[in-house]
This record gives structure tokens, sequence and C-alpha cells, in this order.
């Protein structure tokens, strides 16, 4: 019997830690970066144990998110916890599956391992505060007046303050992460862990750069994947000797979440280098020493996954002993050893000077002070199509939307189900828009002109949503998902939870849709938040993710194809809908008619240089609210009208149907009833 697979890696896993410093220090020492400032030096300890402090937050960060992310798609829970989730119905349906005794026991394991590493992220960023103050200070921990400095650091620089809310945030998501006890708890803990990660990506190299946008979300996305990526192999090893039977179905899932990682780190590593480098020239500096390196290393990484992929992991079928062969666990151990010097030689690069100085910029125009990008050149038609925004989220995230479908779709074909052409074509036109008006000229005219703002607005909430919703996305995952039968939730079994909460009913109540994708857009503009979403790069995801659903919701509920809501009556929908286009007119209207600026304070102190009438634009972008809100609108209208009218010719259908089967019983019966009350009616 070979020995539990464990024994194979438990040395790798502790010896991550001790592999990522030491990369992170020899990498210092390369760079010269941990060496004495000339200026003010806080010293040796605080520029040595500064990089280990960061080691240790980013490993506990790791396996916190890779342990939730394991625990959320990978594990199977244990059998009385998942029937306690899923009910009773669920819960005889499981116990038909034949689940083998002690299947789950690798979920509590994988719960602990969260519960440990998150009280350690949150402890090491608290540290990490008074480090990164000693060192942006040059000055040694402690002495007079040092507890005041590092106050006013924290309160009142934004370095400091975004360093004290993702210190803050990591304290409440380690509170979370103890807290973890089922998949509810799972994922409040994934979330607030995720947050932390915010503030930390606004503070790295690119956040003073043209682009900080781009800079901003590649830095997001790079931590977040590595972290899934580098915590999932670590936590799914040390939990490997409780998985028996599971290890293959385990491993598999682990792999198909490390390719996604894989291809996101990729992605944005390369757009941070791009910001950083300035050219194949910026190799040839300590900086792109350390990040040719760290190129390496990460193509091995690749390499590695697909040994993983194509070979190791069939060789996990099931066995009586619960066992894996050797090969497996010595290249995962490789795996983790290489992963911790991927994470060393990143943090001597975020501490390591880039060739492009990545400071704010200095002697900006008012337009690109406050819309934080360069200003383009005077909108024309073909400007709108030719100009763009590189901004890494929206771009990734169509380019997953669009690969993602098309790979559902061929997975039917494949098994000889058919898909709607029409469907397909309806989803990447609006995969295509949204990556048009997110990054193409909507966006870049967006912060600085209001009718392209509203454009921007008008398409997310009022155009793309019917193309989405005609794409039938849920529907077609359904279908082209594999259901799983050991108790762990997939991303099938996710959608159709979603679909199916209590939450998901409530927003999708007509009444509470139509509130929602109307009543908002007053709360919005005529609140801080408008500004908010214009001077800040969380604000803007937030209103494209908030006006993208609500849009989405309210035209399923009109039209939609996909199970979810209970959809109301006809005559209801277009009630709904007629009172949506009143105040959509409405709203514009009053835009129309203002004779003072929605957010006054910045697009009165623009200032562009081919000159802009700022009261006439927004008039103009009322007119495009008008305009756009009601030919949709209309458009919905039809729709509905020929669902009804379908909807009334199936029923048509299937009382002739009927009337077929049983000889039309129910009008001989109406027949029958009808001569008896007229023989009752007749005198004598």
């Amino acid at each position: 019997m070979p020995p539990p697979p464990v024994r194979h890696v438990g040395w790798a896993v502790w010896a991550l830690a001790p592999t990522a410093m030491l990369a992170a220090l020899l990498g210092l020492t390369f760079s010269g970066a941990a060496g004495p400032t000339e200026l003010a030096d806080a010293g040796p300890l605080v520029r040595w144990a500064r990089p280990v402090v960061t080691v240790l937050w980013q490993l506990g960060a790791s396996v916190t998110l890779g342990g939730l992310v394991l625990l959320l798609f990978v594990l199977s829970p244990p059998p009385d916890h998942a029937r306690a989730q899923a009910g009773p119905r669920a819960g005889r349906q499981h116990e038909r599956t034949g689940r083998e005794r002690g299947a789950g026991q690798a979920w509590p394991v994988a719960a602990r391992a969260v519960m440990i590493a998150g009280p350690v992220w949150a402890s090491c960023m608290v540290i990490d505060l008074v480090l990164g103050y000693a060192t942006v200070a040059g000055r040694p921990i402690g002495g007079a007046g040092f507890g005041d400095e590092l106050a006013f650091y924290l309160t009142e620089i934004s370095t400091g303050r975004a360093a004290l809310v993702a210190a803050v945030l990591a304290v409440v998501a380690s509170i979370a992460c103890v807290a973890v006890a089922g998949y509810g708890s799972a994922v409040i803990a994934a979330v607030l862990a995720i947050a932390v990660l915010i503030p930390l990506a606004t503070s790295g190299h690119a956040s003073g750069s043209a682009y900080h946008e781009l800079g901003m979300s590649g830095l997001f996305g790079h931590l977040l994947f590595a972290a899934v990526w580098v915590g999932g192999l670590v936590v799914l090893c040390v939990t490997a000797s409780r998985l028996g039977r599971d290890l293959s179905a385990a491993a598999t899932r682990y792999s198909a979440v490390a390719l996604w990682c894989f291809v996101g780190v990729g992605v944005s590593g390369a757009a941070n280098a791009w910001l950083r480098l300035g050219g194949w020239e910026g190799f040839l500096g300590n900086y792109g020493a350390l990040l040719a390196v760290k190129i390496l290393i990460f193509c091995g990484l690749g390499a590695i996954g697909l040994v993983h992929r194509v070979r190791t992991i069939r060789t996990l079928a099931p066995r009586p002993d619960g066992g894996a062969p050797g090969a497996f666990w010595r290249l995962a151990a490789v795996e983790i050893l290489v992963m911790g010097a991927v994470m060393g030689v990143a943090v001597a690069l975020a501490d390591t000077g880039p060739p492009v100085p990545q400071e704010a910029q200095e002697n900006l125009s008012p337009a690109e002070e406050l819309s934080q990008q360069p200003v383009p050149p005077e909108p024309t038609f073909e400007r709108w199509f030719t100009q763009g925004v590189p901004d890494l989220l929206y771009a990734y995230l169509a380019a997953v939307m669009a690969i993602v479908y098309i790979t559902w779709v061929l997975r039917l074909r494949r098994r000889g189900d058919r898909w709607p052409l029409g469907r397909t074509v309806v989803w990447l036109v609006g995969v295509a828009g949204f990556a048009w008006i997110t990054c193409g000229g909507p966006a870049v005219y967006g912060r600085i002109l209001f009718s392209a703002h509203m454009l921007q607005h008008m398409t997310l909430v009022m155009v793309l949503p019917i193309l989405f919703v005609l794409g039938a996305p849920v529907t077609l995952a359904v279908r082209a998902l594999p259901a799983r039968t050991d108790g762990s939730r997939g991303p099938r079994e996710w959608l159709l939870a979603i679909v199916h909460s209590r939450w998901a009913r409530l927003a999708s109540h007509p009444v509470i849709a139509a509130l929602n994708f109307a009543g908002s857009m007053i709360l919005f503009y005529f609140t801080p938040l408008f500004e908010g979403a214009l001077t800040t790069h969380i604000g803007h995801i937030l209103m494209v993710l908030h006006f993208s659903l609500a849009g989405y919701v309210f035209v399923n509920v009109l039209i939609g194809i996909d199970p979810g809501p209970r959809r109301p009556i006809y005559p209801l929908r277009l009630v709904v809908l007629f009172a949506t286009m009143a105040f959509h007119a409405f709203f514009g209207i009053a835009i129309i008619s203002m004779d003072t600026l929605l957010a006054a304070d910045y697009f009165g102190a623009l200032g562009l240089p081919w000159g802009v009438d700022a009261l006439a634009d927004q008039e103009t972008g009322g007119e495009i609210t008008w305009g756009i809100g009601e030919v949709p609108s209309l458009a919905l209208a039809i729709g509905v009208a020929v669902q009804w009218a379908r909807s009334d010719t199936r029923e048509a259908k299937r009382v002739d149907r009927k009337a077929d089967r049983d000889e039309d019983a129910e009008l001989e019966a109406y027949n029958d009833m009808m001569a008896k009350m007229a023989r009752d009616s007749r005198p004598g």
C-alpha cells in the first residue's frame, strides 16, 4: 500500500514560504532595492523585514482565496452538510447516488486551512502598515513622534489610506474566514477577501501612470489569479489524504481553475509589463532582468500544468486505497516550490523601480486631472470607432463571454444537440457591443462629454440587455455544463442556485425590477454617485455592473427565454413596460429642460481644448436618453406582443390536440349542460 499522498508533498508545502522569502531576498539583493537610501534610511531591519512580511501576507492571501475557491467549486461537502444545504428532496437524491462512506472529509480540512490563513493574512497586513510607513518616511520604527506621523500617513496620504483600508478589510475578511461553516458563509468570506485586493491594486506601480486604470485592473487581476492558483494547489495537497475516491475529480476540477488562472496571470502580467517597461530595451535593466526571470518561471509553471492535464491527472483513477502515483505528487511538489520562487521574484519586482516612472504625472490640464486619462481629439464619426481606452477588465470579460458561449455551443454540437444559430449571433453581437461601449469611443468620450456618457449608459441598460436575453445564456449553460452527483457545486449548480434563489425571485419581481431599472437612474444622476463614477475607477465599474444587471433583469422579466423568474401575464408586462417608457421620456425631457449642470464641479471645469458648451452637451445627452429609451422600449413592446400571440397560438393548438384525443369531451359536456338547462327552463 502506498503512503498517504500528503507525505509526498508535505515537505514542499512547508518549504513554500522559505522558498518565496529566499527568492525575494535574492531578487532585492540583485536589484539593490533593499539597499540603504541616500537621503533617509529606515534601517536594515525595516528594509529586510518588509519583503519577508509581504511574502507572508501574500501566502496567507493565497491560501485564503485558493481554499475558498476549492470549498465553493471543487470539494464535496460532508454528506450531512450537503443535505442540509440542498433540502430534503436533494438529500434523498444524494442518497440514491450512492456516495461512499467518508466522502467529503476534505472539506472540513480545507475550511480549517482558510480559518488559519485568514488571520495570518490580516496580521501580516497590519504589520506591513508600520513597515510601509517606515519605508516611505525613511526612518526606523519608534522614536519621538513616530505614532503621530504614522496616524497622519494612514489618514491623510492616499497610499497610507489605501493600505489602512486594505488592512481593515483583511481583518473583517479574517473574521468571516474563521466563521466559515457552509456555502453561504464561504461566499461571504470570498467576497470580503477579494475586496481586500481592491485598495492594494490602487497603490501599485501603475497607479500613477497615464493609463493607471489599466494598471489597477492589471494588478488586481494579477493578485487575484495568482493567489487562487497558488493557494488552490496548496490546499488541494493539504487535503489530498482525505479525498479518497474524490481525488481524481478534485484534481481535474482544480486543473480547470488553474488553467483560467494561468491565462489571467499571463494577460494581466503582460499589461503590467507593457506599462512599466516602455519597450524591449526595458529588459536591459535590473527590473527587466527580474521580470525576465519571472516570465521564464511562469512559462515553466505552464509546462508543469500542461503535463498535469495531459498525463498525470489521467493516472488518478479511483483506487481502493485512495492513493495516487508518486509521479503526480512529485510533480505537484515541484510546482509548489516553483510557485514560491515566482512569488518571491514578484515581491522583489514590487520594490524595484521600473524603467518607466510610475509617479503621478505633473502639469496636467484640468481635463486630464479630472478624467484621469489623456484628452482625446475632437470627436468625429470615424473616431467613435477608432478611438479606444485599454481597459483590461472589460476586454477580458468580453473575451470570456464570447469564448465560453461558443465553447458551450460546440459542446452541444459534439454530442449531437442543436442550438439556434440566431441566439449565437445575437449574443456575439451583444458582446461586441459591450466591448465597444466599455473600451471604444463611448468609453473614451464618456468621461468628458455628458452626451457620450448617456450614449454609453443607455446602451448598457437598454440595448445590450435585449441581445443578451435573446441569447438565452442560462438555458445554454444548463444544457452544456455537466451536472455533479457528489454533492459539490460546479458552475451549473451555482448558476441554478442563483437563478432560483429568494434574492433572484425578489429582484425579478416585475414591480421591483421596474423600480430598480428606472428609479436607480434618479438616485444615481441626482446624487454624488454620478460624480463618483466619473472620478473613480471603482465607481465606474460599479456603475457598469449595476445598470447592466438592472437592464438584463428587467428585459428578462418581459421577454426572457431562460428559466428563473415567474413572469407576469402578458397584459401586466405591457403595463410595466409602458410605465417605464413614460418614465424614460420624463427623465430625458427633465434633463433637456435643466438650466444647471449635473456634476457641475466636474463637467464645468474640464476646459476641453476643442471647446464644448457643457450645458448644450447636457441637452444633447437628454435627447439621447429620450431617443435610446423609446426605441428599444418599442422593440420590447413588439416582442411582448409577438410572444403573447405565440402563446395564444400554442394554447389553441394544445386545446385542439386534447380535443382530438378525447373526441372533444369538454365541448360535449358543455353542450349537454346547456341542453339540460334548456329542458329545465321549459314550463310544465
